[in-house]
């Protein structure tokens, strides 16, 4: 196992710097880097794969614990996009749809699938990727991102 920062510039020069901690834990079958900055604690990669996703442990994803098939399935359901994967094997990468879709969570954040673009009043790109979660309560710190504030907030939304 494999634990690092990466950096993922991207080409075109109005993209944001990427996240100075983005980790990545990799076997030679897979690679899953987790930016911490843009976790909510969704808890769908905990529930889904215990033994890979811990928490309380350092390093917090034992990517030895599980089949690459499992873990990339578990990574696809990250809502915020916190956490990506890349295969190594020859495996499918993750499906990205053309379409966009917007769910509304219950008193939570709307989360977007697709190939999703996020520009400024401005129009600088803050963010493009294939699943974001969207601040709803209004009281995110990393608006218009959602950073988890909404459990503690009060906020109520079907």
């Amino acid at each position: 196992m494999t634990s690092s920062a990466e950096e993922t510039g991207q080409s075109q020069p109005q993209q944001p710097q990427p996240h100075k901690s983005l980790r990545v834990y990799q076997t030679d079958k897979i690679a899953v880097s987790w930016n911490p900055g843009r976790c909510i604690s969704s808890h769908r990669c905990v529930e889904g794969l215990p033994a890979v996703f811990q928490p309380s442990a350092r390093p917090w994803i034992k990517i030895d614990a599980a089949e690459a098939d499992e873990i990339a399935r578990v990574v696809a359901q990250c809502p915020s996009g916190a956490l990506h994967f890349e295969r190594l094997d020859g495996g499918p990468q993750e499906d990205v749809a053309e379409e966009v879709t917007v769910a509304p969570q219950p008193d939570g954040p709307l989360y977007l699938r697709g190939r999703v673009r996020i520009v400024n009043t401005d129009g600088t790109l803050l963010r493009e990727d294939c699943r974001v979660a969207l601040c709803r309560c209004g009281q995110s710190h990393k608006k218009p991102f959602c950073d988890g504030t909404h459990r503690t907030s009060g906020f109520e939304a079907e």
